[in-house]
């Protein structure tokens, strides 16, 4: 199960798990940093993985998909309320998305501007789905995280 930066999570708080806390994946090293953030903040009070199903349509393919967020954690915000939110834990360099007119249009920026068209569309099917819900949607990137490329 290996591959890269992928393997099982092992929280110190399994109660705030929302499913199975023995088989928590992450698929990179954003995510288990994330992971633990979610596991080892006080004022998050609960978590899952990939467990959210969102419903959208991919522009590229044409046709109707499932996109699965990376996080749903429900956390007391500073007023002590608690919020709903779906996490995206993405590249900043794929939300910003690549350039318009790139000097050469090679195969490399062709898959970044179908990776960006794709994502653009889970996201904002992701923000319609929170916004029906009163939750709120976020992407992370490894700014927020702190990590420094």
């Amino acid at each position: 199960m290996r591959r890269n930066n992928q393997g099982l999570f092992r929280p110190k708080n399994p109660k705030k798990y929302k499913g199975d806390p023995t088989k928590i994946v992450y698929r990179s090293s954003w995510e288990r940093i994330f992971m633990g953030y979610c596991d080892l903040r006080e004022d998050v009070q609960k978590w899952n993985s990939e467990e959210v199903i969102i419903p959208y349509y991919d522009p590229i393919q044409k046709k109707w998909r499932r996109y699965f967020p990376d996080f749903l954690i429900q956390y007391k915000n500073k007023e002590g309320i608690l919020m709903t939110e779906v996490v995206e834990i993405k590249p900043h360099k794929e939300v910003v998305g690549p350039p318009v007119n790139p000097p050469r249009k090679t195969k490399s920026w062709v898959y970044e501007v179908k990776t960006y068209v794709t994502n653009q569309s889970k996201w904002k099917a992701a923000e319609e789905f929170c916004e029906d819900r009163g939750w709120s949607f976020r992407i992370v990137t490894e700014k927020e995280l702190g990590i420094k490329r």
